[in-house]
């Protein structure tokens, strides 16, 4: 039985990897290519020191990359920990610092923010940056290209054993004070958002495959409709 978000992927991407995963405008990516792509992310950041527990900034709008980040986090027992993209100096400085954040993943376009907040987050020791087309510098702090980061490692699937009580955390707030991280347990995210509970009965599902086997039987069990 699979609690975790990186063993739920994985148990996917065996079923059906030749499905689409995700579609992000023009692009589409298959279960096995998102697989392959997290891996190699996982294994660049395990390289520069990241592991079990370590939190990972994921510092993006919504992409196919910042998707790939979060795996890669959950697949080595890190914590991928989200940036809001409207942040501001402030702001960002006391989430690097209140989230203990070692590694960063960010889009281009917020070079300039990184680099000014960099010589305040004194454990964020390593950047990976997704090139967005912006042309932002990120030499000056020693970034790491994205695609050249993946290219460097291996794609395969080699990771240690990994838990339900491995943790998901979500930064929120910050428009009236400063932005305050909650935690959850990776089964209680499956549980509450991807189907693991019947919220009629408050029945937990059994495990992943008897929900799949459901939803094609078309037994799941549905909430009545509004008056």
């Amino acid at each position: 039985m699979a609690l975790n978000i990186a063993d739920l992927l994985e148990h996917a991407v065996d079923a059906v990897p030749e499905r689409v995963a995700v579609v992000c405008g023009d692009r589409r990516v298959t279960f096995a290519e998102l697989e392959a792509r997290a891996n190699r992310l996982a294994h660049h950041l395990a390289a520069h020191g990241v592991g079990r527990g370590s939190h990972i900034g994921v510092y993006s709008r919504n992409s196919i990359e910042a998707l790939e980040a979060m795996i890669a986090a959950y697949k080595l027992r890190a914590i991928a920990v989200n940036v809001n993209y409207r942040y501001v100096h402030g702001e960002l400085v006391y989430l690097f610092n209140d989230a203990e954040i070692v590694a960063l993943v960010h889009e281009r376009s917020y070079a300039d923010k990184v680099a000014a907040v960099l010589p305040e987050a004194p454990k964020l020791k390593h950047v990976v940056v997704i090139d967005d087309g912006s042309g932002g510098d990120y030499g000056s702090y020693g970034g790491v290209d994205y695609e050249s980061a993946l290219a460097a490692q291996s794609p395969e699937r080699d990771f240690g054993e990994r838990s339900g009580d491995d943790l998901y955390i979500l930064y929120t707030g910050g428009t009236t004070g400063y932005p305050k991280g909650v935690l959850w347990r990776q089964e209680d995210v499956w549980r509450a958002l991807g189907g693991g509970i019947n919220f009629v009965t408050g029945e937990y599902i059994p495990d992943e495959w008897t929900l799949a086997e459901q939803g094609k039987a078309g037994s799941l069990t549905r909430l009545p409709a509004a008056p």
